[in-house]
């Protein structure tokens, strides 16, 4: 059976922030912390898949986004027990039939958005892209939505055949609100602290570059992600030399959220890889959801999910291209 090791990450806290607005005869700002001594931080990286006589066939998963009427869907992975896995992997030969079969016009996909079927698409065009790390097929159709998901432009996907028993249920698209983006800039204020960052010249405020709120399933209250870049822009390019991106987690109800995951990348130590959120999905059927995140390197992109192991989230899987230190994948 192949399997991956997790990542693990504690969970971190935050108190709620201001986005340098008044209320009432009080004015709050977010200034520079005084330096304090870097945090430690300690990982380990997802092991190879084990080899051996077991291959227990996973669901595959891509995602893919929306224009108009028609989706362009990239193979992310297949899902096995314990976290995602690349896919094909060559020490399997069988994997190479099953690309062949999935990555075909005529393939019907099952999409998902906001953790929840929403649609299906069948296969028209079958093309290649290497703006992604490894070979990534690309499956291209004309989607048809339910109503209420009818303004979707990030979709999950999975075969058909792999997504038998997942059923319609009610989608709700959800937008972040003032108290979950004042959250975010006091995680990332308490972050910069914890990793010893430089401070950002312009501020929190003008470094945060993607924000999206959602709802995970089983949870009292919604959740935020934001992604905060330095000398650096979320999108596939050279970093300038000092540049590093922190991306963040908040979960809580109302107007207090606690930082529950934090993933910070500078480039001189790591190379670039500035994540951001892309989607989330039970997609290994455990009754809790995985997240899936889009990073952004210095000449590609690649993949990245986030799972919850007793309650804090970790870093299950990333693509081979995002753990090298050149950031030229």
């Amino acid at each position: 059976m192949r399997k991956h090791l997790l990542v693990l990450a504690g969970i971190l806290t935050a108190g709620t922030g201001c986005d340098n607005v008044e209320w009432g005869e009080f004015r709050v700002e977010l200034k520079p912390p005084p330096p304090v001594e870097r945090a430690a931080s300690v990982e380990v990286e997802p092991t190879q898949n084990p080899m051996g006589p077991e291959n227990q066939r996973g669901p595959l998963l891509l995602a893919g986004v929306r224009d108009g009427e028609r989706a362009d869907f990239v193979l992310v992975g297949e899902v096995l027990t314990e976290a995602l896995a690349s896919f094909p992997d060559p020490r399997f030969e069988e994997d190479e039939t099953r690309l062949t079969e999935v990555a075909s016009i005529g393939t019907e996909l099952t999409l998902f958005s906001e953790g929840v079927r929403v649609g299906r698409m069948v296969t028209e065009e079958v093309s290649e892209t290497t703006s992604y790390c490894g070979r990534r097929p690309v499956l291209s159709g004309v989607v048809e939505l339910v109503p209420s998901a009818a303004n979707a432009e990030r979709l999950l996907a999975m075969p058909a055949t792999d997504a038998e028993g997942r059923g319609y249920e009610p989608y709700r698209e959800v937008s972040h609100v003032y108290a979950q983006r004042v959250a975010t800039l006091a995680m990332a204020q308490d972050g910069i602290r914890e990793f010893g960052a430089t401070w950002p010249t312009q501020g929190v405020l003008d470094a945060r570059d993607h924000l999206q709120a959602f709802q995970l399933r089983n949870a009292p209250g919604e959740a935020i992600a934001a992604t905060f870049m330095f000398e650096d822009e979320l999108v596939v390019g050279p970093p300038g030399p000092r540049a590093y991106a922190l991306f963040v987690i908040g979960e809580g109800s109302g107007e207090e959220y606690d930082r529950s995951y934090s993933w910070y990348r500078e480039v001189d130590t790591e190379g670039k890889g500035a994540p951001r959120y892309f989607d989330h999905l039970d997609w290994d059927g455990d009754g809790t959801d995985e997240i899936l995140l889009d990073v952004f390197g210095a000449s590609r992109r690649w993949f990245a999910a986030l799972s919850q192991r007793d309650g804090a989230w970790a870093r299950s899987f990333q693509d081979d291209c995002g753990s090298g230190s050149t950031g030229q994948e």
